[in-house]
């Protein structure tokens, strides 16, 4: 990670600052007590270890409160949370690292707090905000593509154009996709000759690719198992988040992304408290929120995870300046594909369950 230590140094040393410069937020006079710990739920591999960097040993240092890493899948926590606020218990983490689609269900469920106080807010871009919700249910806090990544051995003449090149039959039983199909079904609705405005009333064209795929006996795993494939020279190629590829990259694996010319999903991710806390705790993961939302933490995580924040005037990691995987100009958006939370939170339990 490029400059990893220096600025974590000058994160370090400025938490503190950045801390205090945002308290206390309404409804307290001064700070409440201070927890021993917070738990925040992450995925795990690179993005924990970012988040650990970025976000939660420098709000350690600033606070004195311990940050415990629940590594939980976010669809195995999501009903835990659920029950937790329906049976008025107190949940199971503090803050919940999610996709903003499935953090947008438990929005719509009423089980999140609302951080439109964070005084960091006034500082983030657009992309900040979720979309179709009323205030700040979710802080979203960074986006991501969905990439084709590819090794390069096996693609002799060049980086592949299209999706429908992992159909031949040489990468049979040497492609890999998240085991929901996430960030596959709208590039295969345009690769099975659909249309993305048909989304989500005729998806036949996508199922049609996938059934295609599928007899590539493709492998199906969650983000750590891309890296692991890579790496163990088990897969030629993979619909994944670049940060996957890109961590098997800094391991010493020749690899390579790019967006084919179906195009490739571009979404959010998000952070999010859970009701149900005791107040003194609520206010702390807030504050973790807050935290997060900083130039200086966002900077020193998405290094990490190589992806485009929501604070404005971050550096891009040197290795992804003009890389098609961290947009950050309009016009780096034309080929990404990006469909309305609603329409995912809607639909996204009837595609993961037709696709499985």
């Amino acid at each position: 990670m490029t400059n990893s230590i220096s600025r974590r140094t000058i994160l370090r040393t400025g938490a503190g600052v950045a801390l205090a410069s945002a308290l206390p937020l309404r409804g307290f006079a001064q700070e409440p007590a201070k927890p021993a710990e917070i738990i925040v739920r992450a995925w795990g591999g690179s993005w924990v270890e970012a988040l650990k960097k970025g976000v939660s040993d420098p709000f350690t240092a600033a606070t004195g409160i311990a940050v415990r890493h629940d590594l939980s899948e976010d669809n195995e926590i999501q009903p835990k949370l659920w029950a937790a606020v329906a049976q008025k218990r107190t949940p199971p983490i503090h803050v919940n690292w999610d996709t903003t689609t499935n953090a947008t269900k438990s929005a719509l469920r009423g089980v999140t707090e609302d951080l439109s106080d964070l005084p960091n807010l006034k500082n983030t871009t657009d992309l900040a905000k979720p979309v179709g919700l009323e205030g700040y249910p979710i802080v979203n806090t960074y986006g991501y593509v969905y990439v084709l990544a590819y090794r390069p051995s096996a693609f002799p003449d060049g980086a592949p154009k299209s999706w429908k090149d992992l159909l031949d039959p040489k990468f049979k039983g040497r492609i890999a996709l998240y085991n929901d199909g996430i960030g596959f079904h709208f590039p295969a609705q345009v690769a099975g000759g659909g249309k993305l405005s048909d989304i989500p009333g005729n998806m036949e064209p996508a199922w049609d690719f996938i059934r295609e795929v599928k007899k590539q006996n493709p492998l199906l795993g969650e983000d750590p198992d891309f890296t692991t494939w890579f790496q163990n020279g088990e897969i030629d190629a993979a619909c994944t988040i670049s940060t996957n590829a890109r961590e098997a990259r800094n391991n010493g694996v020749d690899i390579k992304w790019t967006v084919p010319v179906e195009g490739c999903k571009f979404d959010t991710d998000g952070l999010w408290v859970p009701k149900g806390l005791p107040e003194n705790e609520l206010y702390w993961a807030k504050q973790y929120v807050n935290f997060a939302i900083t130039s200086g933490a966002q900077q020193v995580w998405l290094d990490g995870l190589g992806l485009p924040g929501v604070v404005p005037g971050l550096t891009p990691p040197a290795d992804l300046v003009n890389d098609p995987s961290y947009p950050v100009r309009p016009e780096d958006f034309e080929h990404l594909i990006r469909i309305s939370s609603q329409v995912q939170v809607e639909n996204e339990s009837a595609w993961f369950g037709k696709f499985t």
